[in-house]
Order: structure tokens, then sequence, then C-alpha cells
């Protein structure tokens, strides 16, 4: 069905408010960062202590990608089989205890998603389990029809509009909000799966739910926006990537955050009880200035959150206090986040051991770039990367001498791009020939010939939120 408005939803949460079923503090905890993070965060967060949702974030720009490849190849893909997985261990317990789950895991194909769940959960016994979908960010059919309507899809980055390339457009979806995740909620979903969302909505969701706030409540959905923020990248906010690692204690049992949400929009990040990792203000604004691009407006579906106005309180051993946060209503787009082809690239790598292990990598590549010239096979400055990894590629220019003057071994990576397939194919060939050819010592060569894969330029954009439809259903699984 399609999603209501957004006053169907604010009455319907103001109902749920009025039923007395709202719980102070509401405590929300995301266990996953990306696609690709450990299975045992959300586990953990089920099975060591109290929670009300669960949050799952698998989606990033290159995540889309890679699922609209996957989909190309099967209809039936395009969605992060590792929820599937983690719910084969969790959705008992969850379902049990009335924890309810929210996921972006749909990505390109989130009704293909909720029915790999339905028959987990029909295996497991689970009859009456709701499902919601939200879908409708995918805009990629559609695309065409909205430039000829007027819209630009104009690149934030370059200022170019998108009408002249159409036709290298692979993908386009629209960063949906926090209102379809709560109207699925309103209808009784046990796990809501949706498709491209921002970040933060997947905590607005069920804070503006269960509190009964409308769109209108600005500061209150800018301070659920904060929390979504800092919780989106998992255990990053809990010690995890933090500059003050030595401070940080039990590593190999990292708590993943949680969120206790009040209804006045204040709210504590903290982590379960005995678990390890570090919460405190340092860590919780390390996290806060990531990907925030105008720290006084920053944009999102639901609405602009000024970061200035953060108030950090330290509440306690691994508690911190978010208080003041202040919000606007939000713009009248979407983010739409497209990606489009843009020729091949191959990547490979030697060891290369010393003496002079820098002397003979660097050698060795222009050994390799000289042989591809031999063969009429050319790479630009722009379409080759040749990095030395062990002599200070990482430092920034200028960096003590002593830090690269003699290591015992080097890796040497090398990374080439063309629109011509047959040349990045070409390099892949020559870089295993160095190992016989090539200054002495190389090794390292593992995992086969580079081959060519597709380079994918991401082209962000907006898109007048008229323009694009929610869709939201909501399934039983039969008993």
């Amino acid at each position: 069905m399609t999603a209501p408005t957004a006053t169907a939803a604010t009455a319907a949460t103001a109902a749920t408010a009025a039923t007395g079923t709202v719980r102070e503090p509401l405590l929300v905890g995301n266990g996953q960062g990306f696609w690709g993070d450990t299975i045992a965060g959300p586990m953990r967060l089920v099975r060591e202590g109290p929670l009300h949702y669960l949050t799952l974030d698998y989606l990033a720009e290159v995540t889309m990608s890679i699922l609209h490849k996957a989909r190309r190849r099967d209809p039936a893909a395009g969605y992060a089989t590792d929820f599937v997985k983690l719910l084969a261990e969790i959705l008992p317990e969850c379902h049990e205890r009335g924890i309810r789950i929210i996921a972006n895991a749909g990505g390109v194909n989130p009704r293909a998603c909720a029915d790999a769940v339905g028959a987990l959960a029909a295996r497991l016994g689970r009859g009456g389990l709701r499902i919601g979908v939200v879908d409708g960010d995918e805009l990629v059919g559609r695309v065409g029809a909205l430039v000829d309507g007027g819209e630009l899809f104009t690149n934030l980055d370059t200022g170019e509009n998108l009408a002249p390339q159409l036709g290298r457009l692979q993908s386009a979806n629209a960063y949906l909000g926090a209102w379809p995740i709560v109207d699925a909620l309103r209808d009784g979903a046990d796990i809501v799966i949706t498709g491209r969302c921002t970040d933060a909505s997947l905590t607005v969701a069920p804070i503006a739910h269960e509190f009964g706030w409308s769109p209108e409540d600005h500061n209150r959905l800018a301070a659920a926006t904060v929390a979504g923020h800092i919780i989106e990248c998992g255990a990053q906010c809990t010690g995890g990537n933090f500059e003050g690692w030595r401070d940080v204690r039990g590593w190999a049992t990292i708590g993943y955050p949680i969120v206790e949400a009040y209804a006045d929009g204040s709210f504590v990040v903290t982590k379960h009880r005995g678990t390890g990792g570090l919460v405190n203000c340092d860590t919780v604004t390390a996290q806060l200035l990531y990907e925030i691009a105008d720290p006084r407006r920053y944009l999102t579906a639901d609405v602009v959150a000024d970061f200035t106005s953060i108030e950090l309180h330290d509440d306690g051993p691994d508690r911190v206090r978010v208080t003041g946060v202040h919000g606007v209503a939000p713009t009248p787009t979407y983010k739409v986040s497209c990606t489009l082809q843009a020729g091949f690239k191959a990547v490979g790598q030697l060891t290369v051991p010393g003496p002079d292990a820098v002397e003979k990598a660097q050698l060795t590549a222009d050994i390799l770039f000289d042989r591809l010239a031999l063969q009429r096979v050319h790479f630009g400055a722009a379409e080759r990367l040749v990095e030395v990894i062990g002599a200070g590629v990482c430092l920034a220019p200028g960096a003590p001498a002593a830090f690269i003057a003699d290591p015992p071994e080097v890796v040497l990576r090398i990374a080439v791009q063309s629109a011509d397939r047959g040349a990045v194919d070409r390099f892949g060939s020559e870089l295993a020939s160095l190992l016989t050819s090539g200054p002495p010592g190389l090794t390292g060569f593992a995992g086969g010939r580079p081959k060519p894969s597709d380079v994918l330029e991401h082209w962000p954009a907006l898109v007048a939120k008229t323009a694009v439809n929610p869709q939201v259903e909501v399934r039983e699984v039969p008993a």
C-alpha cells in the first residue's frame, strides 16, 4: 500500500502515546555499521542486556553499487544476505522478548529480502510475525521521465546536470526518511526492512513512533537524528576507530551502542554493562564529526539539525547524556545517490623484500608500464596508481625520513583504470610475468591475475520529494 501521509503518521503515533504504551527510556541499539560488520555485534546487543529496538545499518554508496550488480545477475538478489543469516540466530529471541528490528538490509530489492525473511520465519515456526517493507526509493527507471519533466539531478559536487550522462546511468536511489518506517511500526511490524533511507532515520523512526512525535517536532526530531548519527557506525562511538585507543579496554568484547531516549528529545549514549570498549564525551564527539558537512545544517529527509547546539554531559561510566539539540523543517528535496558507468579497473600487488626494497618496487612498476607501452597499451597519469606500502604512502608529505629510510620489505600495489577493458585485462596478464622477469625476490602474488571490474562514478543529486512515492507493506507470516 502507499505510505500514509505525515498527518496520518502523526495521528497514529499520537494514538500510541495515548494508550499508555510509551516506554521511557526507550532503548534503541545499533548492531551493524556497514555490510561486513561482525554478526556478533547485534547478537550480543540482544543477549547481553535489555533492548526495545535493534537497528541495523548495512548500506553505503559502494554497497548500493554492489547490490545493483548482484540484482542484474539475479533478479532475486540485491539485498544484504548477512541480514537473513543474522535473523537465523536471533529471530526467536527477539520475537519472544518483543524486540523490534529495523534494517535497511533491503538494499535495491527490499521485497525479495522480505520474502527470504518470511521463509526463514516460517521455518522457525514464527507464525504471526509481521514484516514491514518500505520501498519506492529506487528511481532509475524514472530518471529519464523526471529529467524531461524538469528535474535536473544536478551533481552536488560538480554542478553538472545529469541529462547528457543518462546513457551511463546505472542506478538512482533517493534517501527516504523515518515516516514510512513509522507507518510500518504503527501497522504492527515486528521487523521493518527498507531500501535506501538516511542512516539516522533508522533510529529516528522508533523514537518518533513510541513518543508520538509529529513531523513538526523539529527540535526533538533533530535530537533523534543526532542520536542516529552517533550510533549509525556501530562500535565507532564505543571506542572503535578512536584516536585514544590506548584508553579502550576489552577490545574483544567491545560493546555496540545503545541510545536511552526520552520523550523530551534528550538521550544517553551507552552500551551494555560488562562489555568492552569506551563511551565518553571524546568518543561521542569523534563520531559526531563524521561526515557532517555544514554542522549548522545537517540535512536529512526528516529535519535539518544544528550540530552546534548539541550539549554533551558526562553521565557516569560509559554514559554520555545529550541535550539541547535544535532543528528546523526539512528541505523539500530528497538526496539521490546515482551511479554511472565509468570504465574498468584492476588492482594487483606484489611483496618486494629488501635490501633496497623501495628502489626495487619503483623499478618493478616502471618495468610493467614500459612493457605495456611496447604493446601499445597506455595508461595516463590519471589512470594509474602506484603505491609502495611501507615507504610512507600513508604519511603526510614531508614526513620524517626515519620512518621510510630502508624498510626490510614493502608491498607494491598497482591499480589502473580505463574505458578500454582489453587494456585493463592486459595489465593483469603482464603483472604476473614480473615474478620471473623482474627484479629478484618478488613474491606475494596471490588470488590469480587481476581481472577487470566495473568502475562506477558516484553522482550525488537532489530530487523534489513530490516526485518520490514511498511504499509501505506489512505482511504476516502464516501460522
